[in-house]
């Protein structure tokens, strides 16, 4: 006896290839595969330390919280372009000697993109003991050059793709308000989460919206009372962040604006494509907040894509806007992979990541110093992936329909209620 086109497909979507990776991954990692990944990880840290430029963003940071304790103005130093709250948080880091700083900090670096990944993992519910969570953490590492790099040079984006992961993770359980602490204690050592202020709005969660910004202005007005010449924020470092920094930060800035040029494009033609990406990037996080009939777990996926998509979008017109960026959203976005229909089960995703790969060949026009054009590449190409998906037309399900004078169809032979299943049907 044959099997109806409709069952057939539901029993071969249950038993899809990606839906057993994914069931191979979820189970418990082997002891070998949790040293291994410690040791990946250590290495990359000690292999950091050794080197010789070790920590150099972190050092504008340290540097700025020393001349505080030494009383001058930390925007004095034109490389200084955190809040005054980030002179206040790096002080305890200042007061370290710098050759303890040189093993602490690269862990430092490590462990709190460590916490993002897991942070992610728990809000979609995959165990940590996971071969997903172990594993993928390692090559994670291992693979994503960017990874490497923030670690080396100490940026405090890390500290940001740390709260955001666990934000969304407070956000999801009901906690809104003390995920928008978070959100505030990241922004005031790094402004990079500022656009998350967004999803607040867009989730009416007033509370979470008052602390995320009360509390890095709090902050920052505490340090701006303990150090001379805090007017220099306004009149020097913020026109100077403003206008894209210099030709010190150009060959590395990803950004749409930094990169069109370059290649020929005129300055005002590719700062409207970079704002218009980055309002369509806008719209399409609000067309993904408003669409919750295909999902099909409890809003996890809905919470991710909207926030990574509001990231996305800002990161198309920063100034500068540097590989390590995309360390906030894509442990959010690898994470979610163990949905069906999510973005990483999308060939294009990867795609998207493939400029990262060493062995990608590019013009060799581009060969002197390329970086910024691969890291480009993915922006923009993550932007668009999400942004598809986002923007994608809700499929419909046909009710049944009777003519005049046709007997009403029966439940059994039209309409049979189907099990809970991968994807659901929206209207």
């Amino acid at each position: 006896m044959g099997l109806r086109p409709g069952i057939w497909l539901m029993r071969w979507e249950a038993t899809a290839p990606g839906n057993r990776l994914v069931a191979w991954l979820l189970r418990p990692a082997p002891r070998s595969w949790r040293v291994l990944s410690l040791a990946v990880l250590l290495g990359i840290c000690v292999s950091t330390s050794l080197r010789a430029n070790w920590g150099s963003d972190n050092a504008f940071v340290v540097k700025a919280a020393q001349t505080l304790l030494e009383g001058g103005s930390p925007y004095e130093d034109k490389r200084f372009l955190y809040l005054p709250s980030a002179v206040l948080m790096a002080v305890p880091e200042a007061l370290v000697p710098r050759g303890v700083l040189r093993w602490i900090l690269p862990v430092g670096m490590a462990g709190l993109l460590g916490v993002g990944w897991l942070a992610a993992l728990r809000l979609f519910s995959v165990p940590l003991r996971s071969r997903f969570a172990v594993g993928g953490l390692a090559v994670f590492a291992l693979a994503y050059k960017p990874w490497a790099n923030l670690v080396l040079i100490g940026n405090w984006t890390a500290v940001s793709a740390a709260a955001l992961p666990v934000a969304l993770l407070l956000a999801h359980r009901r906690s809104w308000g003390t995920a928008g602490l978070v959100v505030g204690l990241a922004i005031a050592c790094k402004p990079m989460l500022v656009p998350i202020g967004l999803l607040f709005l867009l989730a009416r969660r007033w509370r979470g919206l008052a602390a995320a910004v009360l509390v890095p202005l709090g902050i920052s007005l505490a340090g701006a009372l303990l150090m001379p010449s805090p007017s220099l924020f306004f009149t020097k470092t913020l026109p100077f962040l403003l206008q894209g920094q210099d030709a010190y930060a150009l060959p590395w800035d990803a950004s749409p604006i930094a990169v069109l040029p370059r290649l020929g494009v005129p300055q005002p033609l590719a700062v409207l494509v970079a704002f218009a990406g980055a309002a369509a990037g806008l719209w399409a996080a609000w067309a993904r907040w408003r669409r919750t009939e295909q999902d099909t777990d409890r809003g996890e996926l809905r919470l991710v894509e909207t926030a990574c998509m509001v990231m996305l979008a800002a990161f198309l017109v920063s100034r500068p806007s540097f590989d390590h960026y995309l360390l906030v959203v894509l442990p959010l976005l690898l994470a979610s992979a163990v949905r069906p229909g999510s973005m990483p089960r999308s060939p294009w995703f990867w795609l998207a990541l493939t400029p990262q790969l060493a062995l990608v060949p590019w013009p060799s026009e581009l060969a002197h110093k390329r970086r910024a054009f691969k890291d480009c590449a993915t922006l923009c190409g993550l932007a668009f992936v999400l942004a598809r998906r986002a923007l994608r037309s809700d499929r419909v399900t046909l009710e049944p329909v009777t003519t005049a004078g046709s007997p009403p169809r029966t439940e059994p032979e039209c309409a049979a209620t189907p099990a809970e299943s991968a994807s659901r049907t929206a209207f």
